[in-house]
Formats: C-alpha cells, structure tokens, sequence
C-alpha cells in the first residue's frame, strides 16, 4: 500500500518471480494505496485490466505471451506511457519492450511458507526515494 500511496504518474513496476511468488498480491497492495476500491485480480486471462483510483493502474500479465513481438502487439505502449501507474507481472517475457527507468521488481520466496523477499534491481533515483519512503519493519536492499 505504501508503494502506491507514493506512486505517481508515469511509474512503471516490472515483476518477476515464480508462480504464487506474490507478484499479485504486490499489485493488490499498491492498487489499494492508489485508493483502487475492491480487489486487483489476476489478468492472465485477459491479459490486461484498467483500475481507476486517484491514478489509474494498468495492470498487465504476460505469462501467457510468447515473446517480445506478442507482447508489442498488445499495444502495451499506450498503458506504459499513459497517465497513470503500470504493473507488469511476468515482465521478463519481453523485457526489451519496456523503458530504461522502469523498476524491475524480483519476487522470491522466503525461509518460511508465509515469507517472502523482494528485490529491486537498480532503482533509479526516483525509485530510490519510494523506497526510503517505505520506512520501518522492511529490509530494503537494492541491487
């Protein structure tokens, strides 16, 4: 929730990570700091949902694309550069599509059943300071 309470316009959240790694449950909490009312599903069926909060979130899943070219087909420009927030889930599918700048976010799972780590990949530096902005109770490490 604190990642979208601190998101702005033009933001572009990348994740990676093995199935039921919470890549879904991230988008969830950053729908609900946008102000996003209800739950943000899984778009692996219809690959892209819109959600209307104080910016609206292009959520997008591309587990199910085969490459870069599929990807590109899906006219996913128009929500990478739109006037909202934008959530790739299954972003290594087609990692050349995506604008220098985008935060690259790696799900994993921790010791525990319920852990989980996550890892953000040289955040630039307006990145940095959302995650400065996430404040205590996390273990930020940056690559």
């Amino acid at each position: 929730m604190r990642l979208g309470s601190c998101a702005e316009r033009g933001d572009i959240y990348l994740l990676t990570g093995e199935l039921g790694a919470g890549k879904t449950c991230l988008t969830q909490g950053i729908a609900w700091g946008l102000g996003v009312k209800g739950y943000a599903r899984s778009p692996s069926f219809v690959i892209s949902t819109r959600y209307k909060g104080r910016l609206t979130l292009y959520h997008t899943d591309l587990y199910r694309i085969a490459d870069s070219e599929e990807a590109w087909d899906l006219g996913l420009e128009e929500d990478l550069m739109g006037d909202g927030v934008s959530i790739v889930e299954w972003a290594d599918r087609a990692p050349e599509i995506f604008p220098p700048g985008s935060l690259w976010t790696k799900l994993e799972y921790g010791n525990e059943p319920s852990q989980r780590v996550i890892r953000f990949e040289e955040p630039n530096e307006r990145y940095q300071q959302v995650l400065r902005s996430l404040g205590a109770g996390f273990s930020i490490q940056m690559e």
